[in-house]
């Protein structure tokens, strides 16, 4: 009689789900007790480890920093690839402004966000990872923004081969200003959220969609054209 077929062990998902559950206690000490106060037998306890077995699958707290960001990346990386897939970029886009305000204003990732950047500052090794993350996500948005105009029927100003992610060089010019403007809206409500913690998100949603179409779908003028009747006549 044939013996009956077993399922083959599964290290490498055990060791993923083993690892998942290492950040989330890592982003758990990060945010009540900071970067430098928030010890690895602290956060192996967390875990529902021992230390040692937390080395097994992280040298240390830094490496627990880029594979948080990595995770976050990687859930960026996703959303854009959804928009990008959609016949209208731009209406995608403005589907997924609620979720994206309300992940940015979720106090716990405001909190670990504003501690990974502040460690960023003094520290060289998070500082890379921070800044290769912030590359990754400028590359892509620029990208959907190009998208997002030309499905309107409107100009983009970069060429495919400074969009190429391989390339050297870093795209320039009005794409990346405006993407620089939209990460700054965004990175920026997290730092809201933790100095205004009574923010009436219900408020702030449309005026962040208005914000994003406009930037997105603007014909662009002479910057003289633009602004207030006042502030265009006096020359400021």
């Amino acid at each position: 009689m044939a013996e009956p077929i077993t399922a083959a062990p599964d290290p490498e998902g055990r060791g993923q789900s083993r690892r998942q559950q290492i950040l989330d206690a890592a982003a758990a000490c990060f945010i009540r007790e900071g970067f430098h106060g928030a010890s690895i037998a602290r956060i192996a306890k967390e875990a529902g480890m021992s230390a040692g077995n937390l080395y097994h699958f992280f040298s240390g707290k830094e490496a627990m920093i880029a594979a948080l960001v990595q995770r976050r990346l990687d859930q960026s990386l996703t959303l854009f690839a959804e928009i990008k897939a959609a016949a209208d970029p731009v209406q995608a886009m403005l589907e997924r402004v609620a979720f994206s305000l309300e992940q940015q204003t979720d106090p716990d990732q405001a909190a670990l966000g504003l501690e990974i950047l502040a460690e960023a500052g003094r520290n060289p090794g998070v500082a890379k990872i921070v800044r290769d993350a912030d590359a990754a996500i400028r590359v892509h948005l620029i990208r959907l923004y190009q998208g997002a105009r030309e499905a309107h029927g409107l100009p983009a100003t970069n060429t495919e081969a400074e969009m190429d992610v391989n390339e050297a060089a870093k795209p320039e010019g009005e794409a990346e200003a405006v993407t620089e403007v939209l990460v700054a809206i965004f990175q920026g409500l997290p730092a809201r959220a933790i100095s205004h913690p009574e923010l009436d998100r219900d408020r702030l949603l449309p005026v962040l969609r208005q914000a994003l179409e406009f930037l997105l779908l603007t014909r662009r003028q002479d910057s003289s054209t633009l602004g207030p009747p006042a502030l265009r006549t006096s020359g400021l």
